[in-house]
């Protein structure tokens, strides 16, 4: 396939005529005159002097630094000039506060200048860190090729990262392996539509959606919130048995995390997970706003996967909540499963553990959190997904230590007492927010699966609210309310 070259990158992404470069003269390295010829090649060929362009510019208005590699330039390769240039943009984006655009196009290290090339990206690496622990944006498009030690490196580690389609993407390039191993790759592996189906990548991206894309991104990642909202009318939470929450939070119909997404929210930009395959696809991670305020949204969705949550899910989870925490942006969790995959292959997998940790970082995370119980919540992802500073549920939103078929298990040995579980458990909401648990319901007006768009409209306005409030609350606050909150949980005051 044709490949896309730094400057026709650069001048797809950014606003017309606002690029200025930052490039300096390259950094003089020893050299061969067999390597000083080629050099003197790839910059005649390509009109570029190193094997990366750098920058900055604006999208939509919005200031941005830009790292561009060429591939036509000694095959986009990365040696300790192109190393300097890279670095130093990186350091002069975090010392002026810009969001960063990254786009390799790389074979790797370059080979004429050996191991110390190869340490390149030790360097690179600490500033792209150094980057993000700055609480700025690092935003990675792949292009094709990129492979060996770049992807390996600043390629992977990016806020949100998309690609080129049929982009050949992986960590040892295909010809490599078939001199070292004597056969072919496997094909389709190295693609970035297979890496975007495993949930390596956050999306591909065709050129003429970059910019868009990026955008998006950057009005959720980077501009101020909207105003506060106002905040939605209470509702009288009417008197529903518990049993007739179940069944309606079971509907086939009822709106989940994506119609939320969809019909709630702008600026959405889907990451990982978000077309995963198996348990993992249980997992939608997303950037989105609502009403105007900014949030990484990790939502569990019940019909995909069979709707078990199992460890890989769970790592998406904790993949989001290290985002919000990276990018200071409130973190809105969604619950919704039927509970955890039972197998082998999540006890293998440490599905205990990574329930665990979500409890934990979620709990500690210093960012403002909102939880939202939509429809089941049943077991321990469910759980994990709670502890946050606000904690709203849709009417018939329901959390549990099992489903309540599974407690009549335990308690009588069938599953003919679950109504009367559902009831003495306390797990409808009315019950969670009398304990302490919730603190808004939502009304569904009815049913939510009825009146989807009413129902979406007015819980997205409630999150917005809760936000919005949150942001006022000063950090310290916060985060010592959070921890009493569930200190105190269930004690008698």
């Amino acid at each position: 396939m044709s490949r896309i070259a730094a400057e026709a990158l650069r001048d797809a992404v950014l606003d017309a005529g606002s690029f200025r470069s930052w490039d300096a003269t390259p950094l003089t390295v020893p050299t061969s005159d067999a390597y000083r010829r080629e050099r003197d090649e790839a910059a005649a060929a390509t009109g570029l002097d190193e094997s990366v362009l750098t920058g900055e510019g604006t999208v939509h208005g919005r200031r941005v630094a830009v790292v561009a590699c060429e591939f036509d330039f000694l095959a986009g390769s990365i040696g300790v000039a192109a190393a300097e240039r890279i670095t130093a943009a990186i350091e002069r984006a975090t010392a002026e506060g810009l969001p960063l655009v990254a786009s390799p196009s790389s074979g790797g290290t370059r080979m004429q200048e050996g191991t110390v090339a190869f340490l390149q990206m030790v360097k690179i690496t600490a500033a792209v860190e150094l980057h993000k622990q700055a609480h700025l944006p690092y935003l990675v498009y792949l292009r094709h090729p990129t492979t060996g030690g770049v992807f390996a490196s600043w390629g992977s580690l990016g806020h949100v990262t998309v690609a080129e389609p049929g982009a050949l993407i992986g960590f040892l390039g295909p010809r490599v392996y078939e001199h070292l191993y004597g056969e072919p790759f496997p094909t389709g592996v190295q693609t970035a539509e297979n890496l975007n189906r495993h949930g390596v990548i956050d999306g591909v991206v065709p050129l003429e959606l970059l910019r868009s894309t990026l955008h998006r991104a950057l009005v959720v990642l980077s501009d101020e919130p909207g105003p506060l909202p106002e905040a939605p009318a209470r509702e009288t939470v009417p008197d529903v048995p518990a049993w007739d929450s179940v069944e309606a939070s079971r509907r086939p119909d009822r709106p989940g995390v994506r119609y939320l997404l969809e019909h709630g929210t702008t600026e959405r930009v889907l990451l990982s997970g978000t077309g995963g395959q198996g348990e993992a696809a249980t997992t939608l991670l997303a950037l989105a706003r609502f009403g105007g305020q900014p949030a990484v949204v990790v939502g569990q969705q019940r019909g995909r996967g069979g709707g078990l949550v199992g460890p890989r899910a769970l790592r998406e989870a904790r993949r989001g909540m290290g985002l919000a925490a990276s990018l200071r942006l409130p973190l809105v969790l969604v619950i919704d499963t039927v509970g955890p995959a039972l197998s082998t292959e999540a006890e293998e997998g440490g599905l205990a553990g990574e329930i665990a940790l979500c409890l934990a970082e979620l709990v500690t995370l210093d960012t403002p959190t909102v939880s939202v119980l939509l429809g089941q919540g049943s077991g321990g992802p469910a759980l994990a997904m709670v502890p946050a500073d606000r904690v709203l549920a849709a009417l018939h939103g329901w959390l549990a230590p099992l489903p309540p078929e599974g407690a009549s298990a335990i308690v009588y040995r069938d599953v003919d007492h679950a109504p009367e579980l559902a009831e003495a458990q306390g797990i409808r909401s009315a019950d969670l927010l009398r304990n302490g648990i919730v603190d808004v319901i939502v009304g569904e007006h009815v049913d939510a699966a009825d009146t989807p768009l009413d129902f979406v409209g007015r819980l997205s306005a409630t999150v917005a609210h809760e936000l919005s409030a949150l942001r006022s609350v000063p950090s310290d606050r916060r985060y010592t309310e959070r921890l009493a909150r569930y200190r105190r949980m269930g004690v008698p005051s």
